[in-house]
Order: structure tokens, then C-alpha cells, then sequence
């Protein structure tokens, strides 16, 4: 496997991220669908023998258990110092005041607790999940450079705002002498590619990793339209971020798909990992052929009039997913 640079710096990721959101207690959280420790271990496994080695997770997921899980079983198959753990910090992990969000004291409370339950003594890549409209954003850099400079995290990256405020944290940091952000994880795929307009050109400008989450459009790309899953049933999140009008897209995957005789799976991830401006999307996996159908997605190259045939049935979507 070919390893990639995260934006401009020398860190060196997987072309394939994990995430994590899928490993946790069904107990624990809002999320019934998770996997427990004993069916994610085998598929974190999966990921580090097929040379994935970059893992994103979030205080958040199932109220910190993904993290439990993911750290004991990263100690268990892989090497520390080979390994890129990265976690988020913003979601709601009690009840009361500064319970969520990016103070400084809500980051100095989370990253403590989230180096804990991954078991780890840093973290290489510290996220802000969302933006807080509640906290001076000067606030939060400040917390996340000194996060850095006690060195529980090597890197500092964000997610899943508009590309204003993005550029307004990110320059501040600059200007400041700060730590500046170094990724942005967005939610791109062939169903939503509103980050086109804005974001990405922000991040190729700015020299800043795209690790997208969501590449497979929360498994809309890899099924018939009308099928449904377990989590999808249930993912009362996930129905607010795709509609009626992509199933054309849908359609386009699982013919191309039929063409090349691979997984629909593949055509979609291909299609996002032929963009240069991303780095590395972000795979959820719940079944070893996950895993597999992302490795392959590796080699498959989509022509200029697959693209095209892919993009055709577009259109423009209110910024979903922030």
C-alpha cells in the first residue's frame, strides 16, 4: 500500500482511513447498530494486515466505548509508533455544563479522557467535530495549541463546517503564531458534493489534508435505493442527508458496476479517491468484504466518460451534514 502525506506536512497516512463510529457498545449511545469489542476486533485486525493503519474515532461514539475498543485492540495488532489515531472532541459526553462543546475547559476535560480510553499517550491527529457557535473561536485554538504543545496531540484537524468558518479558524491560528489546522474531514461523496464550491478549493489552497467521511453515502451507493439495513432503519441522522432525486445517481453506480464486474462499492469509492484534492476517505466497515472492496477500490481507475456518467445526475443540495 502506498502511504500519503496529510496535506503539507510529513505525516504520513493510509490512503484509507477507518472509522470508527461503527465499533462500540450497542449499550452505550443512541446507536443500536454498533458492533461490540468481539466483532470489531476482527475487523480492526482486517485493516492493519491489509496495511491500513490510519484509525478516526470520537469521544462521542457510543459514549467513549469506540475508543475503549479501538485502543485495546490497536495495542493488541498494531505498532504505536507505525499507527495515525485520530479522535474529535465537541459532542455531548455528560449531562450539564460544559458538558460539550470547545471550551478550553470542555478540550482540557476531553482530551484527557479520551487518551485514557484509547490508552494511548497522544493522539496523532485531534479534531474539532463540529463548529461551536458558543465559544469565541480564539478560545478554541488557544486550548488546541496547548493541547499540542503538552504534546497529547501531534496534529490538529476540523470537520463538518462552512468553509467561512473554517477559513476564519484556521487563519486566526496563523496569525496568532498557533497551531493551525492540518485536515478537514467533510462529508463528500456522489450525493453530496456541495463541498466542491467552497471547501475543497479552500484546502488545495491552504495546503490542507481532505479525509471525507461518508465516501459510500452512509451504504446508499453500494445497495438498491430501496433496501435498508439495520443501522439505516435507525440512523434518524443519517435520513436527513440524501433524497428522493439521488436515486439516479444510485443507478448510475450499480451500472458501471455491473460493467467492470466489481462492487458498487468500488465504483463509489473510486470516484472520490479520484479527486486530488482528497487525501484518504474516511470507510466505515462492518464486514471483512468492507474492507476489501476499499483496498480494490485502490486500483480501479474511472474513465473520463465514467466520471461523467457518474456526475450527470446531479443537483445542487442544501449543505447537509454540519
Amino acid at each position: 500500500m502506498d502511504y500519503v502525506r496529510l496535506g503539507n506536512t510529513g505525516l504520513q497516512v493510509s490512503p484509507l482511513i477507518i472509522g470508527c463510529m461503527s465499533f462500540g457498545d450497542p449499550q452505550r449511545g443512541p446507536h443500536p447498530w454498533t458492533l461490540d469489542e468481539a466483532a470489531s476486533r476482527p475487523l480492526i485486525r482486517a485493516a492493519i494486515e491489509a496495511g491500513i493503519t490510519t484509525f478516526d474515532t470520537a469521544n462521542v461514539y457510543s459514549a467513549g466505548s469506540s475508543e475503549e475498543i479501538v485502543g485495546r485492540a490497536l495495542r493488541d495488532f498494531g505498532r504505536r509508533e507505525e499507527l495515525v489515531i485520530a479522535t474529535k472532541v465537541h459532542g455531548r459526553m455528560h449531562d450539564g455544563p460544559n458538558g460539550a462543546g470547545l471550551s478550553r475547559k470542555a478540550i482540557m476535560n476531553e482530551i484527557d479522557a479520551s487518551l485514557r480510553r484509547l490508552g494511548t499517550d497522544y493522539v496523532d491527529l485531534y479534531q474539532i467535530h463540529r463548529w461551536d457557535p458558543l465559544t469565541p473561536v480564539e478560545e478554541t485554538i488557544e486550548a488546541l495549541h496547548d493541547v499540542v504543545k503538552a504534546g497529547k496531540a501531534r496534529y490538529v484537524g476540523a470537520s463538518s463546517m462552512s468553509a467561512w468558518q473554517f477559513s476564519k479558524a484556521h487563519y486566526l491560528a496563523r496569525m496568532a503564531g498557533l497551531t493551525s489546522f492540518v485536515s478537514m474531514q467533510n462529508h463528500y461523496n456522489l450525493l453530496n458534493r456541495e463541498e466542491e464550491r467552497e471547501m475543497l478549493p479552500l484546502c488545495a489552497d491552504l495546503g490542507v489534508g481532505v479525509i471525507p467521511w461518508s465516501p459510500l453515502a452512509r451504504g446508499r451507493l453500494t445497495r438498491d435505493w430501496d433496501a435498508e439495513t439495520a443501522r439505516s432503519q435507525t440512523d434518524e441522522f443519517g435520513k436527513t442527508l440524501y433524497r428522493e432525486g439521488d436515486r439516479a445517481i444510485a443507478l448510475q453506480v450499480a451500472a458501471i458496476a455491473q460493467e467492470r464486474e466489481v462492487s458498487r462499492a468500488q465504483v463509489a469509492l473510486a470516484w472520490v479517491l479520484g479527486n486530488p484534492v482528497v487525501t484518504a476517505p474516511i470507510i466505515g466497515a462492518t464486514k471483512l468484504e468492507h474492507i476489501d472492496d476499499a483496498v480494490a477500490a485502490l486500483d480501479l481507475r474511472l474513465g473520463d466518460e465514467e466520471r461523467a456518467r457518474l456526475e450527470s445526475a446531479y443537483e445542487p443540495h442544501e449543505p447537509a451534514g454540519f
